[in-house]
This record gives structure tokens, C-alpha cells and sequence, in this order.
């Protein structure tokens, strides 16, 4: 149950009450672990949220900026709350605890009582106390409406600054840049990142900060924001420099919020912090504190999730009366991306361990700095990897054990060519090694979610331990562990397309293009490992390859030529989308959603003449339904004859680059995106591939045409385009990832071109570039290096091969009207050429057509109904 406000009267219950102050990431997972112990029904439990929407993902905060919404960063699956009976209450902050009488306050003046108070009330942002401060311009860095805030009020700036070069220093500074704004970080240590990178790290990573754009100023305080009229105009530092600004966020740390605490008389750290016990009970035997507010047993206060969570899951389990681990001390390693940049701390990362070596590779070239803390015995002690740091999930959990690495140090931050560098396998890991640290779940509880409780996939395992549910920088090697257990358990984890080849897609790809095998059937003779026709997953598979490759082959590339047409599924066999009727619907190409009244008429006309029925879609095409197979070829003949192509809404290519109106008709539009979405849907048509291919071009930050979640999507800034892959909607929605910012019209098309064909080389079958994203070896980065960077020399490759696409294309439907061959299949029965299904009836419906299922029930009465048109045509 979720209120804004509070009822008048709490709720009659015999139940004891436990009252959850403060919702944030910490609170949601104390939630989340109450209701896996299965005690959630023995409690009232009551949540009161200061701010005015449920928990999110604070971690992912600055992703708002690069199109994910608020409802898109909410945590935990919808119905969660009411499914366990927890009662949320938004707008709600406490501003009395009354631990005599057991009852918190409401700033509104309500009363809960309470038998179990659960402190989570996180950290406020430190403001430097300096003149100036709160001018109209300064911001802080913590909320949504914090960002509602900035975002609104950078709209006509043109320069921003951040005080504070730490983690959430640079993700504002990220935004701040992604808003437009040239950028300025001002950092009073002398790097960047000081709690987790060290002098080499720092300098890798503000060199590759600033060849971004952003100006870096380290070793400086902040003396004083310059005010004029009220609103923030610049900066001046400790050195004496000052700079001009129009915005300022302050971001130089967080300190606990205890405030409740102190007031009702409850033990707090001399520097701050609830103090709790290794059960995170404060000095109230009623009362905890986890999170950001707790002061731990150590002596310190946690600002990271994972050790907020740690604490969650402890008093989850006291409550539920079920052995809870003691929380005594994390982990504070960390794995991130700043402005594109990955950066990782783990362990003891500044070799502070008396007796501590360093292994350091360093390139200021790359931006790449890596080094490993090893003691005299070759035994890992910690790590800082700036630039590549794809090695961090399987080094983490090495960490501390006293095990000798089982690989020279060196060759574990070597690049290729320098020393071979090593991976390592899961086998190196002991079984309490940890593997996701935001869950902690260790590697052997991953091996018993696979040998006890039957998981055969990485999904189930997920679901199972929640492992790789949190940021996912274990999300590889959580793979690389289920696939080993399986192997070990005898279950054979057959890499093979199918029955008929061992080979993967992306191998068969390969053999085909430098082979230039044309035909299926030839593939299948020389590397199948099954005699036969092959089976339903190779050929369709097979005949895409063959297809995306048709230029290079020198073969022809219509899917209904040749022993094409015998590889393809229904829909391409008809170059339309099969209905559950036994029709099938017309989908013309709409390049950019773009469309003239004169075509718009001849859609109309049509749908009119063949009684379609009609419906415009998301992605901004009209789709028409209900056509009989024996009329594709009559509609598809007036639809080209307007100038209308395939949308290839049958095939596993292209299908739509939706757009907004952009600068030429929106007011907040910064580059023209109909005129890009248009050129790539035009580029990019008839494009064969793994999966289907969605796009989107937004013309500003405001995301209206959705491009974070399409396979490719494009951003406009004020300096160009910024380029996102690997997103999907669907049942298992994704965000895209950010590949490169401020490209030129050029250089998009460039790298477009090159991620697409990176991924039809690469990817498995029926694999969408989100799945491939995240399941291809190296992941973003290494992707990134190959499109962006050359890394593999492809480049050139894959330009010509998109080139000779691009040179080839036909459209499907006019090439198929102009041969009687082709058009020859497009009937309902061929021994019978002219006689319609009569299975396919409908029945009308809000001034449309929709499909009649109630027909034709039995084979008796189909047969029946065909008899008698046969004898009536005769």
C-alpha cells in the first residue's frame, strides 16, 4: 500500500510493528530481505519515505541524463510492497522519535508506534561552508529533484563547475557535460578519486577526463562562489585563480544523517554516525541503524550500497529469528564508470600491508593504468585498474585470500603483445571467495544454486542467490562459474549452433565469407557434422548469414532465390508477418516516421480497397492486417508504385529509426533528427542480421524518441551526436550504454557502421545486441576499443562490407513483383492456385475488421467449406 500521506489513525494489528524510517536503496533491500526470509506476515511493518516517489537506483543517478526516466531507476518488481503488506508512506520524513513511548513523528504531525525502529535515513551532502554558497546556481548532487533542479536550470547556461573530484564529483561532472555545459571539477586533493585511485591512477584518469573536454583543477579549495544579482557567476580558489560559471554543484562528500538520533538521546559517533553493535543494534536495544547513517563497529561509516545492504540483510534476519551474519566491518572495493571512463579500487589498494609489492603497466597514451598490491609470496592483496578494468570481477575476489596468484602478477596487467595476458578462470577462486559483492554471495553459493537447486542458466542462478542483480560487474564471471559447474556436474554445455554444426554463429559467419560458400547445403557437406537437410535453427540461420554476405559472395541476395527460399521461416517465405488467423499484415517503410499526405492517402486507399485492418504503431509506421497471402502481391504493387519499400518487419534486419521533430520544429531540439534518423533508416535498410534492429535518433537530452532503449540510438548535443548500443525493450528491458559522445555526422555514420557489422560477425543466433553486449567477452569496453579504437584492425573491414550493403540493396517487394517465378508462391494452396483460405474470416469491430477464431472450428468443416468453393470455381 503506497499513501502520500498518512491516515488519521495507524492501522488496528495484533502484529508487532517494526517502522522503517527512511526508503532509499538500504531500506528497500532491509525490505527485500525481510520478505525472502518468508517472516514479512509477522509484521506490521510501516515505511516512511521523506522523498516523494518509492526507492531508486541512486547509484545510477546521472543515467536521468542520458535518458532513463525516474520510473526507469525505480527499484524492485511492480506489486512488490503490496504482495508482503508493507505500508508506504511518501512525504513523510519523521521529525521525532520518542524512544520512552516507542512512537516516531511525521513533519506533518502524525503518530506511529512502534516495537521495531529501523534507522535508515542515509547522508546529506557536505557543503563547503563558503560565501556564496547559496546563491541561486548552487546545487547539490543527491536527489532526482536535485537533478530536476540542475537540468532546468542549465537549460540557457553555458558553463558549470563541480566542487568535489571524487565518484559523485565526476558522475555531476558527467552530467553537467552531457547537459551541454562546458564543464570545470575543482578538487582540494591533489588527483582526482582520492579515496580509491592513487597518483598514477589519478593522473590517468584526469588526462583522459580532460581530453574529453573538462577542465580539471586539482590541489585548490573553493575560497568563494561569485555572486551577481543574486544568481552564481563564477569561482574563485585558494590559489587566487577564479574562473566564470553559471552553475555550481557541490559534491565533496556526505556526512551520516543522525540528527534523529542525537535528538532522542541515542549514541552517535564523535565525527558522526549512529553507533551500532556487529548486529547493527544502537544503544536502544528497539532500535537500529543501517546504511549510510550507522557508525559500524570499525569505526567507520560506509557511503557505499554494498555494505548498506550487508547491514539490511543482518537485522532482516534477527527479526525473522534466523541466524544473522555479524556485521562487522566490507569490502569497499568498487567498480565504476565516470565519463566514460572505468575506474576500480579493490582491496588494499595503496599497499599500506607491511612487506607490499606493486605490479604497475601504465600507458598515458590509453589512458590505461593498472596496478596489482602482491605481497613477497605472489598472494594478492588489492588492485587499482584505471582505463581497462574488464580484469576486476575475477581479481576481487582473489583478494585477501593468502593464496599465491596462479599466474605471474605481471601477466595479469600485461596488454597482448607485452606478455600475453592471462584470464582467469573460475577454478582459481575458492569456494568462500566472494563473487557479488552487492549481494555478497560467494562462489560456492553460485556452485550450489547449479549442482542443489537444478539452475542450468545464468538467468536462474540470478534469481536464485541474486547474484549479479546489483551494478553487474560480476555478471562474467558469474558465467564463467555456472558454465564450469555445469561441465563439472557431466552436464555438457554444447557451444554448437545446433545437432547439425558444432560451430557457433559467428564461426559459421567466418567460414562462410572467407570461404565464400554460397549455399547452405554446401556449408552443411563441408563442415556440418550431421548428414541431411540440416533443421529449423540452421537454416534460417545459415540463410541470414548468407544474406548480410550476399555482396561479398558474389551470390544473389533475395531471401526467395535459389535455395534461399527454402532456408527462410513463414514470414520471409511471404516477405510478411504470419497473423494468428492464418493472414498476414503489410508494414511499408516510413523512414523517420516521415510521411507525405499523398502517401498517406495511398495507405488509406489500400486498406480500404482490401478491407485492412489499421493501426499506427510505436514505431511510427502504419501497419495494415488481415491480407490473404494470394494479396500481398496486389497491395504490395500499388504500395511501390507510390515510392513505398519493404519495412522488413518480417525479417531479422532493420525494422524502424523512430524519431522526435527536432531544431526544425522543437523549441528544445539541438541538431535536426528526422534528417539523421531518415539517413540511417535509408542506410540501413534490408540490413540482415542476428535479430531484429531498432533505432531511434532524439534531437536533445529530452529523449522524447526513446533511443536508449533501441539496439543503436543517437542523442543530440549542442557538439553533435552522442551514440548508444545495446539497448531493447521488451520483456527484458535494457538501457543502452553510452559508446561515444560529440561525433559529427560522420564519424556516427562511421561507427555505426562499424558496430553493426561488428555484432553480425559476432553475435549468436537470435541474439539481440543487448544480450550480445553483455555476453561478448570484454563486454562495453571491448566492443568500444574494436568500433571506436581499431583495436583488431577490423575497421576498414567492416566499413567495406556495410559499403557493399549499402551499394546492393534492393528493395525485396519490387524486386519480388518484377518476377513471375517469385510471385508464383504467393498462393493459399498451390494445388488450387486462385482459391482463397476460407479459413481466414473476420468480423467487425469499432469500424475495423478483426479476426473471426470462432470459424471453422473442426479439419471436418474447413474441409467442407474448401470442397465447395473448389466445386463452385469448377
Amino acid at each position: 500500500m503506497t499513501t502520500n500521506q498518512m491516515k488519521a489513525s495507524p492501522m488496528t494489528t495484533t502484529k508487532p510493528t517494526v517502522v522503517l524510517v527512511g526508503y532509499g536503496m538500504v531500506g528497500h533491500r532491509f525490505l527485500e530481505a525481510l520478505a525472502d526470509t518468508g517472516a514479512a506476515d509477522r509484521f506490521r511493518v510501516v515505511v516512511l519515505a521523506e522523498e516523494p516517489r518509492p526507492a531508486y537506483d541512486r547509484v545510477a543517478l546521472t543515467s536521468y541524463f542520458s535518458g532513463r526516466t525516474p520510473e526507469d531507476l525505480l527499484l524492485g518488481e511492480p506489486g512488490f510492497l503490496d504482495a508482503h503488506g508493507f505500508e508506504l508512506h511518501l512525504n513523510s520524513p519523521v521529525t521525532e522519535v520518542d524512544r520512552a513511548g516507542r512512537t516516531v513523528t511525521t513533519a506533518a504531525g502524525h503518530t506511529v508506534a512502534y516495537d521495531t525502529l529501523v534507522l535508515a535515513t542515509g547522508s546529506y551532502p557536505f557543503v563547503p561552508p563558503v560565501q556564496g554558497k547559496d546563491a541561486d546556481g548552487c546545487f547539490v548532487y543527491r536527489t532526482i529533484e536535485d537533478l530536476h533542479a540542475i537540468e532546468a536550470y542549465a537549460a540557457d547556461r553555458k558553463v558549470g563547475a563541480v566542487v568535489g573530484g571524487g565518484l559523485l564529483g565526476l558522475e555531476a561532472a558527467g552530467a553537467l557535460k552531457g547537459l551541454g555545459l562546458e564543464t570545470h571539477v575543482v578538487e582540494f586533493a591533489p588527483r582526482l578519486m582520492p579515496v580509491q585511485v592513487d597518483e598514477g591512477g589519478g593522473e590517468a584518469l584526469r588526462r583522459t577526463i580532460e581530453e574529453m573536454g573538462v577542465t580539471v583543477h586539482t590541489g585548490v579549495g573553493t575560497n568563494a562562489i561569485v555572486v551577481t544579482e543574486g544568481a552564481a557567476s563564477g569561482m574563485t580558489f585558494t590559489n587566487g585563480e577564479q574562473i566564470d560559471t553559471d552553475l555550481v554543484v557541490f559534491s565533496a562528500g556526505v556526512r551520516p544523517r543522525d540528527q534523529l538520533a542525537r535528538d532522542c538521546g541515542l549514541t552517535v559517533g564523535e565525527r558522526g554516525g549512529i553507533a551500532v553493535d556487529a548486529l547493527c543494534r544502537t544503544s536502544d536495544e528497539a532500535v537500529y541503524a543501517i546504511g549510510e547513517c550507522a557508525l559500524a563497529v570499525d569505526g567507520r561509516v560506509y557511503g557505499l550500497v554494498a555494505p548498506g545492504y550487508e547491514m539490511a540483510t543482518t537485522v532482516a534476519h534477527q527479526l525473522a529469528g534466523q541466524a544473522a551474519k555479524e556485521f562487522t566491518g566490507a569490502d569497499l572495493s568498487t567498480k565504476l564508470k565516470l565519463l566514460g571512463v572505468d575506474v576500480a579500487s579493490f582491496g588494499d589498494a595503496f599497499g599500506t600491508t607491511p612487506g607490499a609489492l606493486d605490479v604497475v603497466y601504465s600507458d598515458s597514451r590509453s589512458g590505461i593504468y593498472k596496478k596489482l598490491v602482491v605481497t613477497a609470496e605472489g598472494a594478492l592483496l588489492g588492485g587499482i585498474l584505471v582505463g581497462d578494468a574488464e580484469a576486476y570481477s575475477s581479481l576481487r575476489p582473489l583478494t585477501g585470500t593468502g593464496t599465491p596468484l596462479p599466474v605471474p602478477a605481471e601477466s595479469l596487467v600485461l596488454p597482448a603483445g607485452l606478455g600475453a595476458p592471462v584470464s582467469l578462470g573460475s577454478s582459481a577462486l575458492p569456494d568462500d571467495a566472494v563473487v557479488c559483492n552487492c549481494h555478497n554471495v560467494t562462489k560456492g553459493a553460485v556452485r550450489a544454486a547449479v549442482t542443489d537447486h537444478q539452475c542450468g542458466t545464468v538467468p536462474e542462478v540470478k534469481k536464485c542467490t541474486k547474484a549479479g542483480t546489483g551494478c553487474g560487474s560480476c555478471l562474467k564471471l558469474l558465467s564463467t562459474i555456472v558454465t564450469d559447474e555445469l561441465e563439472a556436474s557431466g552436464v555438457e554445455v554444447d557451444k554448437g549452433l545446433c545437432p547439425c554444426f558444432a560451430h557457433t554463429r559467428a564461426e559459421l559467419y567466418e567460414i562462410v565469407r572467407v570461404k565464400r560458400i554460397a549455399t547452405h547445403r554446401q556449408l552443411l557437406a563441408e563442415h556440418g557434422r550431421l548428414a541431411g537437410e540440416g533443421c529449423e535453427v540452421c537454416k534460417p540461420t545459415v540463410g541470414s548469414i548468407i544474406a548480410s554476405l550476399a555482396p561479398e559472395l558474389a551470390a544473389s541476395g533475395h531471401i526467395l532465390d535459389g535455395e534461399q527460399a527454402a532456408l527462410q521461416d513463414t514470414n520471409d517465405h511471404f516477405l510478411a508477418n504470419l497473423q494468428r488467423n492464418g493472414s498476414y499484415s503489410v508494414v511499408p517503410r516510413i523512414p523517420g516516421g516521415e510521411i507525405t499526405p499523398e502517401k498517406l492517402i495511398v495507405i488509406g486507399e489500400v486498406a480500404r480497397d482490401f478491407g485492412l485492418y489499421t493501426k499506427i504503431t510505436g514505431g511510427q509506421r502504419i501497419d495494415l492486417f488481415g491480407a490473404a497471402v494470394d494479396q500481398l502481391p496486389l497491395i504490395w504493387a500499388r504500395l511501390v508504385a507510390a515510392g513505398f519499400e519493404s519495412g522488413h518487419a518480417y525479417g531479422k534486419s532493420l525494422r524502424t529509426v523512430k524519431s522526435c521533430v527536432g531544431s526544425t520544429w522543437c523549441r528544445y531540439g539541438v541538431q535536426d533528427s528526422v534528417a539523421m534518423a531518415i539517413h540511417l533508416e535509408l542506410r540501413y535498410r534490408g540490413l540482415r542480421s542476428p535479430h531484429k534492429l531498432k533505432s531511434a535518433v532524439s534531437g536533445c537530452a529530452r529523449e522524447c524518441a526513446e533511443a536508449r532503449g533501441k539496439d543503436f540510438g543517437v542523442i543530440a548535443t549542442s557538439n553533435g551526436w552522442n551514440l548508444y548500443v545495446g539497448g531493447n525493450g521488451g520483456a527484458t528491458p535494457r538501457h543502452a550504454d553510452l559508446l561515444a559522445q560529440d561525433l559529427t555526422d560522420e564519424e556516427l555514420i562511421r561507427l555505426i557502421d562499424r558496430f553493426l557489422m561488428f555484432y553480425i560477425r559476432t553475435a549468436d543466433r537470435l541474439e539481440r545486441t543487448s544480450a550480445w553486449l553483455e555476453r561478448i567477452d570484454g563486454g562495453l569496453e571491448h566492443v568500444r576499443q574494436v568500433v571506436v579504437e581499431d583495436s583488431l584492425g577490423l575497421a576498414a573491414d567492416l566499413e567495406a562490407l556495410m559499403a557493399n550493403h549499402v551499394t546492393d540493396y534492393q528493395d525485396e517487394w519490387a524486386a519480388t513483383l518484377a518476377d513471375q517465378d517469385r510471385l508464383q508462391r504467393f498462393v493459399s494452396f498451390v494445388n488450387a492456385p486462385g482459391v482463397p483460405d476460407p479459413s481466414i474470416r473476420f468480423t467487425p469491430e469499432r469500424d475495423q475488421v478483426k479476426p473471426d477464431l470462432g470459424v471453422l472450428a473442426t479439419a471436418e468443416d474447413l474441409l467442407a467449406t474448401l470442397s465447395a468453393d473448389l466445386l463452385e470455381i469448377r
